[in-house]
């Protein structure tokens, strides 16, 4: 059998040999343990751990280049090379290692193939069990076909994917810096304007408001939802009448500053957006309005999504952890919050605005950086890289 390029096809078992390699485990010694990121995205370390910590005397040791799989998660890419930080590593039955016969096939060849879509989807096929037991079978594995062009084309393969792999890789590293670089200065902008500035209480600044909607048979209503760590609202499907039930719906408004009083110790706290229009929220998400010629939504709650707001918000957020840490609504209104000038935080909600819309630009950027490496494996795998 050969591959739409001409390349001979051959079973995984022909090139990888499986590692035997056991250790046993010292109570008082430290152990490195593997862990595999799903959809391709790497080998890396899970923890460091003692023997006497690990409930297990003995444990499979890996080299560098060895590739892994994870028996649960193979069909969902969990898969790939053992790096050189990871030689010696342990880990148990649940990761199979192979040794990989280097004069057939190259290693990264097989690192960046595991990484395609056909490939995961052969790992799919050679896994079954049911709903929550679905494992990777060993010996279907080993009988997976792989396409085996010659060593010279195979090193040309890696050795251009690499190239285009690091500098998909240093495009990201830049994006990032820049966005420490942004989110830098917005902090020293934010911190210069609240130094010195009056404060006052929420509920001054900006108090509850809340719009209970009438429930009406036949009619829809569209949920707002609201991202922790600061990353804004997003749209829930829309509940009917029947749906919606004895549950207390409330409209919110384009610029309310709202809060997720389950999560918002975690930065669930965003501004309402022109879009998020004719959405509603349950009796969880506390809804403010600041005055106009006070506070602007803006800026209160780029405050609360400062390490010190954060704590503030935790403070008046009692109980333990998860569900259980509700933020009070009374707690929250007697939160004395930093009020500059109006027109400091015009100025800074412009700022603002001008650093989302780079960071709008980017993440569409961002998407189109994310496509490309699947585009380029493809591409190589099928012969047509130049």
């Amino acid at each position: 059998m050969t591959t739409v390029n001409g390349w001979p096809s051959v079973p995984l078992g022909e090139v990888l040999v499986k590692n035997e390699t056991i250790v046993s485990l010292s109570p008082a010694e430290k152990y490195r343990e593997v862990t595999i990121r799903l959809w391709g995205k790497g080998v890396m370390l899970r923890r460091i751990v003692s023997g006497a910590e690990i409930a297990a005397e003995r444990r499979y040791c890996v080299s560098t280049d060895q590739f892994i799989a994870s028996r649960i998660d193979a069909r969902n890419g969990a898969m790939g090379l053992v790096p050189s930080d990871l030689d010696g590593a342990v880990v148990t039955n649940d990761f199979p290692s192979f040794e990989v016969n280097r004069e057939r096939l190259l290693p990264g060849f097989l690192g960046w193939l595991s990484r395609t879509t056909p490939f995961i989807d052969l790992c799919r096929a050679a896994s079954e069990g049911t709903t929550n037991r679905v494992r990777l079978k060993e010996d279907r594995f080993l009988r997976l076909p792989i396409p085996l062009p010659p060593l010279e084309v195979q090193e040309r393969i890696v050795t251009r994917i690499d190239r285009l792999a690091d500098k998909v890789a240093q495009v990201r590293q830049t994006k990032r810096e820049i966005g420490d670089k942004t989110t830098a200065l917005l902090r020293s902008q934010f911190s210069r304007i609240v130094d010195g500035a009056p404060r006052c209480k929420m509920s001054s600044a900006a108090p509850l408001v809340r719009r209970k909607a009438e429930m009406r048979a036949g009619e829809e209503y569209p949920e707002l939802g609201i991202r922790s760590f600061g990353r804004g609202t997003f749209h829930k499907a829309a509940l009917d009448y029947i749906a919606v039930g004895s549950k207390k719906l409330y409209r919110i408004e384009p610029g309310d500053l709202v809060f997720n009083n389950v999560f918002a110790w975690e930065g669930a706290i965003a501004v309402a957006q022109p879009e998020d229009r004719g959405r509603f929220g349950s009796h969880r998400f506390i809804t403010c309005v600041p005055h106009p010629d006070v506070a602007t939504a803006e800026f209160l709650a780029f405050y609360f999504l400062t390490p010190e707001g954060l704590e503030r918000i935790g403070k008046a957020s009692p109980g333990g952890a998860g569900r259980n840490r509700t933020l009070g609504i009374e707690k929250l209104l007697e939160i004395e919050v930093p009020i500059p000038s109006h027109d400091q935080q015009s100025k800074f909600g412009r700022l603002l605005q001008t650093v989302r819309t780079m960071q709008t630009s980017q993440a569409t950027a961002t998407k189109e950086l994310d496509a490309m490496l699947p585009a380029i494996l493809d591409r190589a795998f099928k012969g047509k890289l130049s």
